[in-house]
């Protein structure tokens, strides 16, 4: 759950805070008197003893405006939700928790709130808009998150406004953050695999909540993801389970949060079986860095003489993490599809067997995984599951902030294929 609670812009954006009406009360929520002056009188978990199941306390928070005629701000600011909330309640919308409905209208009713025209108006200009920023490599995991977070944002009825880049910085970051709150977005969607994404747009100030692909918690933002984690753990268990004590594992890039749970994921695993562990080494995801660590280790294996001695593992990549000498692992746990295709590639080349002389196993199930030469055996990503748990938690975030969970406990499905087998010698 966020740390973060950020407050809906109204009118014209790109201000920050200043273009919330009124100002943020204690409770987090965004609290406004009149439509134009603060009222900071606090939330409502600050107003009085709370009204039961279902209910909200109004106590001083209601006496603050007795005085005079209650606004759909009064309203959000008592029953502790956006002014966003408010509107889909009068506007009878759906994406509204039964128990945030009754909040509402228990507030209202309280307040003896009577809807104005103006407030009618405002109600129906919601934007149902998402933005959505997409950062840093163009990676088959989160582009075909995207992909699937689009396709559930129009099953909702939202709009999603997009930017792209593929160089990260602040500055461009930032630049991103104020054209989506210009466009009135009601939430940010940030799709990144790279951890450096999530470090810049911490440090950015934004009017609108921010929701987030990541694998690691950072903290300060809503939270998607598959558990990374635990999908590789299955991973490495299956491998062990079949008979395999000596699996090496071929990572994704450094920088990259899903590569990184996967190193954790293997190495623990290892470790709890009592098993050696050889050297990571660490690829950039695509076919040609998997190519060369499949080189790399069969040179240090000192196997397949055709194969290149001391071949590097792509660009920007960790060449000195090589097998160490002695023979081939009975299997290699791959970072992803594509590197496996190329250590496949590497290993026949040398005219080693998979699986008979050498088990491969990959991650994601890209669509060609069923087609790879022998088929892979790799751990399926379910992206459009994703992309309707990150849209489901931008409308539970839009419907009560505080209270909206992160969704980061799906997890991936082993698919068995022909590339993986019992070690050699152990039947």
């Amino acid at each position: 759950m966020s740390g973060t609670d950020a407050a809906e812009p109204v009118g014209a954006a790109g201000t920050g805070a200043a273009d919330v009406v009124g100002a943020r009360s204690a409770g987090g929520r965004a609290a406004a008197g009149g439509g134009a002056g603060a009222d900071s009188a606090g939330s409502s978990a600050g107003a009085g003893a709370g009204a039961g199941a279902g209910g909200v306390a109004v106590g001083a928070a209601a006496a603050s405006v007795t005085a005079r005629a209650a606004t759909m701000f009064d309203v959000a600011r008592v029953a502790g939700v956006s002014h966003q909330t408010v509107s889909r309640v009068l506007n009878n919308l759906p994406g509204v928790r039964a128990s945030t409905r009754v909040r509402v209208e228990h507030a209202m009713s309280e307040l003896s709130y009577v809807p104005s025209p103006a407030a009618r108006t405002l109600a129906s200009r919601r934007s149902q808009t998402i933005g959505l920023i997409q950062a840093g490599r163009p990676d088959y995991g989160p582009s075909n998150a995207a992909l699937a977070f689009n396709e559930a944002a129009h099953a909702a009825n939202y709009t999603v406004t997009q930017a792209g880049m593929r160089d990260l910085d602040a500055d461009s970051l930032r630049a991103a953050v104020q054209m989506m709150v210009r466009h009135n977005v009601e939430a940010i969607v940030l799709i990144s695999g790279e951890r450096q994404a999530l470090d810049i747009i911490r440090g950015i100030e934004r009017s609108v909540p921010l929701i987030a692909v990541s694998s690691e918690d950072f903290g300060g933002f809503h939270r998607v993801a598959m558990n990374q984690y635990e999908g590789a753990r299955l991973a490495v268990e299956y491998l062990i389970s079949i008979g395999h004590t000596d699996i090496v594992h071929i990572a994704g890039p450094a920088d990259s949060m899903d590569a990184t749970e996967r190193v954790r994921a293997w190495r623990d695993t290892l470790a709890a079986h009592d098993l050696p562990e050889r050297p990571a080494i660490i690829g950039d995801w695509q076919s040609t860095s998997g190519y060369a660590a499949g080189q790399a280790i069969i040179a240090g294996a000192g196997a397949g003489a055709g194969a290149g001695a001391g071949a590097g593992v792509g660009a920007g990549a960790d060449a000195d993490a090589g097998s160490p000498a002695g023979d081939l692992p009975t299997a290699i746990f791959v970072g992803n599809d594509q590197m496996a295709l190329g250590v496949l590639h590497a290993l026949r080349d040398a005219g080693i067997r998979v699986p008979e002389d050498v088990s491969v196993m990959g991650y994601d199930d890209i669509p060609e995984a069923a087609h790879f030469a022998p088929p892979l055996t790799t751990m399926r990503q379910d992206f459009s599951a994703l992309g309707r748990d990150i849209m489901a938690t931008v409308l539970d975030v839009l419907d009560d902030e505080q209270h909206a969970d992160d969704r980061a406990s799906r997890v991936s499905e082993l698919v068995v294929r022909e590339s993986t087998a019992p070690p050699r010698g152990s039947l």
